[in-house]
This record gives structure tokens, C-alpha cells and sequence, in this order.
């Protein structure tokens, strides 16, 4: 049987690693071969990795998506990418937008190139639903015209744009996914929800931004990732799939949860000025992937929360030492991007 070659870009990062993982594991199919390039920034783990490790199917890069030569040599040797690679924190953008230009912008055009010149068979491009901006109510379908408003989901927005131009000016098998809010265990603890769990299981304080009745939609990894292969296997070219969670809630709403899961209450939040155009409303309208591709999320909300809470409960020296080694890449950055 013949291997397809994949290529992740971001792959020890919180949803690239669990790609992989899934890829890789028991479950996973038996035909794919994995190349993983990743530049180890500060949130990416090598530890994400260990369960594949020894695969005879993983191999680890270590190298930067805007390397022009390492990303033409190992595009040569494969025919899919999924290319998760990403600045991704929001507060981090509004103190300095040069990476995320860099590495979304650049680094998305980059490896888009070298797809290219080498017959690259399916180009896996993963955003998010930031790209399409606050809404007041209902759900945005994947034609809703793009609004960003932080420079992280204007830098996202651009590379969609690119790579879905890559496709009608090449015909280059381009997949665009664009998903709400993901949560689970191994992410890093700067978004909200390992953000607030590792602060209150240290019996620490957590911030609250302005009102706390922004909304989100949340998503666990395991429908993600279900949702990425799917887009990967049976998706259009040229094709943009949004990949919903089905769970709505204010961010004082989960907040509440937290609170509960962690054995605290409101004494342990601080109440804190609204972060610069934070977006008021999130919500992806998922039934394109449902109608061509059969997904549909399966994760109870309820039970990924108590599951999540309590890997971070039972892993408490992964993510302090996480913390520990990355202080001083996000001291003074903010908090938390929801």
C-alpha cells in the first residue's frame, strides 16, 4: 500500500500536535506518512510529540515555514500539506503585529509557492473564525465577507485570501478551514480556558474583560481535528469549510464553570478594562461540512470541560514548566484571547 506523504506545518502546537496524534495513532489511518515542521516558538511543546515519537511514520523538522529552503526541500518529498503554523495570540498582535505578518502572511505564501512548483497534491490551509469579524446575532456561512479586527485576524484573513488565490490563479488544490474556539488538553495555557484553569487550581486570580457577555462558540479538539481530516479527505479545491462546536456561551458564562470545576468563585476574578476591538459576538455556521462532508461535533461540552480541567489537574508540572520557559516571551503581553 502506497503512503501519502503529509506534511504539518505548526505540529507541536495544541491542535497541530493533535493532528498528528490522532494521524499516527490506533485510530488513525494506516496510509499516511508524517513530516512535521515546526519552529518551536514559545508555544509549541516538543512533549506534544512523545506519543509518536517512535512512529516509523513521523519524522520532526525543526525549521521556519519562511525558510524558503528548508520549506522547498521537504515540499519535494511530499504530496498534502496541513498547514497549521500560526501566530495565533490575539493581545500579542495589538503589542507588536510584525510577527504575525510575518510568519500568516509570509510564511503562508511561502510554503504556497513551493506547493507550487511541486505538484503539491492538497493544500490544507487552517484559519479561524476571527477572519470574519464581531457579529450581532446569528451565524456567518463561509461567503460572508471577511472584517478582521485585531491584527491576528487581519494577518489569518490575509493568508486565506492568498491561498484561496493560489487555487483560482494556479488551480492549486487548496482547503480552507476556519473554526470557533477550540479548547482541550495540551493547550497552552494563555487562552482562556488554560488560562483560568492552571490560574485557579494555584489558587491564583483571573481577568475578566470588560463586561465578560462576549460570545463564543467552543470547540473541542477532537471534532477539530475530526473535522480537518475530513476536509482533507473529501473536501472541494477551492472550498472553504467552517468547523463549529455547537456550544455557545458568554464569557461570564464560562467563567462560572470554570469557577465551579476549580473549586472557586467570584472572589478569584478580577474585573478588568475591555481589551482594544475586542469582538463582541463569534459564530460559525457549520452545515456546508455537515451537508458534503458529514461532520457534525460529537464532544458534550459539559464532559470535554471535566475532562479538560482535569488533564491540567493531573499534568500540573507540564504546564508550569511551559509557563516557566516561555515568562519572558509573553511578560507584559495580556492575558488571555477569547
Amino acid at each position: 500500500m502506497s503512503q501519502t506523504r503529509i506534511l504539518v506545518t505548526g505540529g507541536a502546537g495544541f491542535i497541530g500536535s493533535h493532528y498528528v496524534r490522532t494521524l499516527l495513532g490506533p485510530q488513525g489511518p494506516d496510509d499516511v506518512s508524517v513530516t512535521v515542521l515546526d519552529a518551536f516558538t514559545y508555544a509549541a511543546n516538543p512533549a506534544n510529540l512523545d506519543p509518536v515519537a517512535d512512529s516509523p511514520r513521523y519524522r520532526l523538522v525543526v525549521g521556519d515555514i519562511c525558510d524558503t529552503g528548508t520549506v522547498d526541500a521537504l515540499m519535494a518529498e511530499h504530496d498534502e500539506v496541513v498547514h497549521f503554523a500560526a501566530e495565533s495570540h490575539v493581545d500579542r498582535s495589538l503589542a507588536s503585529a510584525t510577527e504575525f505578518v510575518r510568519t500568516n502572511v509570509l510564511g503562508t505564501q511561502t510554503l504556497l509557492d513551493a506547493a507550487l512548483r511541486h505538484g503539491v497534491r492538497t493544500f490544507v490551509h487552517v484559519s479561524t473564525d476571527e477572519v470574519y469579524g464581531s457579529i450581532p446575532d446569528g451565524s456567518c456561512a463561509e461567503d460572508q465577507p471577511l472584517s478582521p479586527n485585531s491584527p491576528y485576524a487581519a494577518s489569518k484573513a490575509a493568508s486565506d485570501v492568498i491561498a484561496l488565490a493560489y487555487h483560482r490563479s494556479h488551480q492549486l488544490d487548496v482547503r480552507v478551514t476556519r473554526c470557533s474556539n477550540n479548547y482541550g488538553h495540551h493547550q497552552f495555557p494563555e487562552k482562556i480556558i488554560p488560562l483560568f484553569v492552571t490560574r485557579l487550581l494555584r489558587g491564583g486570580r483571573v481577568p475578566l474583560y470588560g463586561d465578560g457577555l462576549h460570545v463564543r462558540d467552543w470547540l473541542h479538539i477532537d471534532d477539530h481535528v475530526r473535522g480537518i481530516e475530513l476536509v482533507r479527505t473529501r473536501g472541494r479545491a477551492g472550498e472553504v469549510y467552517n468547523i463549529g462546536g455547537g456550544t455557545e456561551l458568554t464569557n461570564r458564562q464560562l467563567t462560572e464553570l470554570l469557577l465551579e470545576a476549580c473549586g472557586a468563585n467570584w472572589d478569584s476574578v478580577d474585573h478588568v478594562t475591555d481589551r482594544k476591538g475586542h469582538d463582541r459576538r463569534y459564530s460559525v455556521d457549520w452545515r456546508k461540512a455537515h451537508v458534503e462532508l458529514g461532520y457534525k461535533p460529537q464532544k458534550d461540552f459539559t464532559e470535554g470541560l471535566a475532562e479538560t480541567v482535569a488533564w491540567y489537574r493531573a499534568h500540573q508540572e507540564v504546564w508550569e514548566q511551559a509557563a516557566r520557559r516561555t515568562a519572558a516571551a509573553v511578560a507584559g503581553r495580556g492575558d488571555l484571547t477569547c
